[in-house]
């Protein structure tokens, strides 16, 4: 295995102590509540991360894509939640799945969707277990908890023959949060309007056994989690800048990071050149809109210690630009500061986005020593 310094750059580096620490943090919180914990594998996409989260007590998976579900079935997982709306293009692929025995679980939150699944359902005499999705924050998609259509969804899969397995709901407004109070007020809100979705289901007669809910910031936000049975997360796993934003991670929790070279100085702009670009951290710039803006990336040593005031503060395809954020530097010079050659990790502002830019992670134990893990790809 190699080492750290001996990696070449632009790389996707897992700290596996730290991650290992995420995981059994978020387990032993799960645990504390008394519900479930389904971690989303969206972020990390690799089977070795997934097998520390089930190792440590996670209970089935959730995912974004098929070709997820698919390659996590193929490496023995069969309890997966593919938590996008199904669309019936798509559904001959979750038939195959469950025909070779993967318990896949498919959603909607649409009337039309649940009539296209049970009609499909019928034909191939396949009882698709569907859960309904709710809306609690106007975030992105689902049914809100009192609105008719939910009744209607659940009794079109009961009555078309389906398995209707629970419900589930996103606060994914949380990560527009950063006071402890407002993310305890946003879980607390998620929780309870999935679980009035889930009591109106049965008290229409409907069944509702899965009462699903979450987010990094609400699961590790929430004071209660009563009425519900098990808590969905992801980017705990390895934490980026926007969460340390909204206020659930220190600067030391973020296990992902970009490993990266000095290639080149701009003098006269106070920039470093450095080899990882976009293509390596990703376009997304979601601290822009927070109370700290790390630019493309907080910039650390080789060795992972953040460096006080030094952002990735500008990217091209191939090209990071290095400098003091704010302009200006403290000793007027940045080849001092910077020397040619010079290695330096990048903290990412959303580790799914960044992740997704590289085929393999360089995963690092406490020795420095370097193990290749491979990610998924594909939808």
């Amino acid at each position: 295995m190699p080492h750290l310094t001996e990696l070449d750059t632009p790389a996707a580096l897992v700290d596996i102590p730290c991650m290992q620490r995420n995981i059994a943090r978020m387990q032993q919180r799960m645990e504390g509540l008394g519900v479930k914990f389904r971690p989303h594998v969206k972020t990390s996409k690799c089977l070795p991360v997934v097998q520390a989260q089930l190792e440590a007590g996670a209970q089935g998976i959730t995912v974004s894509t098929l070709k997820e579900a698919e390659q996590f079935w193929a490496a023995g997982i069969a309890d997966i939640l593919y938590a996008v709306c199904i669309v019936p293009a798509r559904l001959p692929q979750v038939l195959a799945l469950r025909r070779q025995g993967c318990g896949l679980k498919i959603i909607t939150d649409s009337l039309a969707g649940a009539e296209a699944i049970a009609r499909f359902g019928r034909q191939q005499g396949e009882a698709f277990e569907v859960w309904i999705e709710v809306d609690v924050d106007g975030h992105r998609s689902g049914i809100a908890p009192e609105a008719e259509a939910l009744l209607a969804v659940g009794r079109a899969l009961h009555a078309g023959g389906m398995k209707l397995g629970g419900v589930m709901a996103h606060a994914g407004a949380s990560y527009e949060c950063d006071e402890p109070v407002a993310l305890r007020r946003i879980a607390e809100q998620e929780r309870a309007g999935t679980v009035r979705a889930a009591n109106r289901l049965r008290q229409a007669g409907l069944p509702c056994p899965a009462v699903s809910v979450g987010s990094t910031p609400t699961a590790l936000s929430a004071q209660s989690l009563e009425g519900v049975t098990e808590v969905r997360a992801g980017v705990y796993v390895f934490f980026d800048l926007v969460m340390h934003n909204v206020g659930v991670c220190p600067l030391q929790d973020i296990a992902l990071s970009v490993l990266t070279t000095v290639i080149g100085h701009q003098p006269e702009k106070g920039w470093a050149i450095v080899d990882a670009g976009w293509m390596a951290m990703s376009r997304d710039r979601g601290t822009h809109k927070q109370r700290r803006d790390f630019g493309y990336g907080q910039v650390c040593s080789e060795a992972g210690e953040p460096i006080t005031g030094y952002v990735m503060d500008g990217a091209n395809q191939e090209h990071g630009i290095v400098c003091r954020q704010g302009g200006g530097e403290i000793d007027g010079d940045i080849e001092r500061r910077f020397p040619l050659g010079t290695r330096l990790r990048i903290l990412p502002n959303h580790a799914c986005a960044t992740a997704a830019q590289h085929p393999v992670y360089q995963a690092l134990g406490p020795d420095g020593q370097a193990r290749a893990w491979p990610r998924f790809y594909g939808w």
